[in-house]
């Protein structure tokens, strides 16, 4: 589940292993992962191109420019795509050039500029695994702050038995998400999320609702998810879709009904974020046909919905409560009001008065309230909010 959505770049070596890495490709694709490939030209050799290209659906690199017509790769370029970069096989060339900052092909070049966390999983021959150079190579690799996934012991391409198999494609995966797991910072928490609108029905055709998308609340899901989360998003009515596995999404359309999921869940979570703009009044009648236009005015009466919020954080206990305030004026004094009405651990404040925040757009700008701080979040894509919004939670609740 945690490396769903996640980029990975996987550098492939001239082992014997290399044809496991058919296999480990579309583990990960399973996973969610988004795979690239990099290959230096002597694993060609062991296992071709043409299937790795077919399986990750991305063009397999090999060097620093294609053949056919001349186009540079660029490395650097590569190395930030990928949140995370796994070598396997590494062979004991392959790592003792990693280990001394030798670059003498594009994998090579690829792992000195990459920015994220790198795995390697080690393949080889038995003495040449115990041999002190090997040893030196991993334990310095280390050190530099990579990941080693352990090698399996039985029978190697030599016909001796022991210790320098490459680690199964099975293994490599569950062992990079446990370790991903292990080292989240919402790992074994619970978030539940609201978002996007509700629609209140006045008869089977028409409703009360409002212009939110969703895209707040489904950016906090995916960001919550990434920082190891297990996350329960209840939506409103929107476009949208979630494919990350870590995120379990309900989708309802009344105030009601987003409030009897929510009550539902609630007491065993750790943190609820509610991003949704949920209608404040319901008609009192809901008609059972569609009511055909006569009078030059029409009058419905309105009743209040549940207010979910003031209701959830009247039951708290240990959960971390977090709100949204989308105000037009006095945008200070409303969103104090509703974090002490509500029993709230912090609010986020948008106002409809700043250009690019608020309903349908792409971008937010938002004030973390708090009892005793105020923190700006500057002009921003949603995602990069939700991603402050989530660590500030977990410098909050960790």
């Amino acid at each position: 589940m945690i490396l769903s959505g996640k980029k990975i770049l996987l550098g492939i070596t001239a082992g014997i292993a290399a044809y496991k890495t058919t296999y480990l490709v579309r583990l990960f694709i399973k996973a969610g992962a988004e795979v690239k490939v990099i290959m230096t030209p002597e694993a060609k050799q062991f296992v071709t191109p043409l299937s790795l290209s077919t399986l990750s659906k991305n063009e397999v690199i090999s060097s620093f420019t294609e053949e056919e017509n001349e186009l540079w790769n660029n490395h650097v370029e590569l190395g930030l795509w990928a949140d995370y970069m796994l070598i396997a096989p590494a062979t004991a060339n392959t790592l003792s050039k990693m280990a001394s900052g030798h670059s003498d092909n594009f994998l090579l070049a690829t792992y000195l500029s990459a920015k994220c966390p790198v795995y390697f999983a080690p393949a080889m021959d038995l003495d040449m695994y115990k041999h002190p150079s090997t040893k030196s190579s991993i334990k310095k690799l280390e050190s530099f702050g990579n990941t080693v996934i352990p090698v399996g012991s039985g029978e190697l391409a030599s016909g001796l038995h022991g210790e320098g198999r490459m680690a199964e494609p099975e293994e490599i995966v569950t062992f990079i998400e446990n370790h991903l797991q292990q080292n989240a910072p919402l790992f074994n928490k619970k978030v539940l999320i609201t978002a996007g609108p509700t629609y209140e029905a006045i008869d089977p055709v028409r409703f009360i609702g409002n212009h939110s998308s969703g895209k707040m609340g489904f950016a906090l899901a995916e960001e919550a998810a990434n920082q190891g989360a297990e996350v329960i998003l209840i939506s409103g009515p929107t476009s949208l879709g979630i494919s990350n596995k870590a995120v379990k999404l309900i989708r309802v359309n009344s105030a009601e009904e987003m409030f009897t999921e929510a009550d539902q869940y609630f007491s065993s979570i750790d943190v609820l974020i509610a991003a949704a703009a949920v209608s404040d009044y319901k008609p009192k009648k809901v008609a059972d046909q569609k009511m055909k236009k006569s009078d030059a005015t029409l009058t419905l009466a309105l009743e209040k919905t549940t207010d979910i919020l003031k209701t959830l954080g009247a039951k708290k206990t240990n959960q971390f409560l977090v709100g949204f305030a989308l105000e037009t004026e006095n945008e200070l004094e409303h969103a104090k009001g509703k974090l002490e009405k509500k029993n709230l651990d912090f609010i986020v404040l948008n106002s409809l008065n700043d250009k690019g925040a608020g309903f349908k757009t792409d971008t937010n700008k938002v004030k973390l309230i708090s009892k005793n701080t105020i923190k700006d979040i500057p002009l921003q894509s949603k995602k990069e909010v939700a991603v402050e919004i989530i660590n500030e939670i977990v410098a909050r609740v960790l």
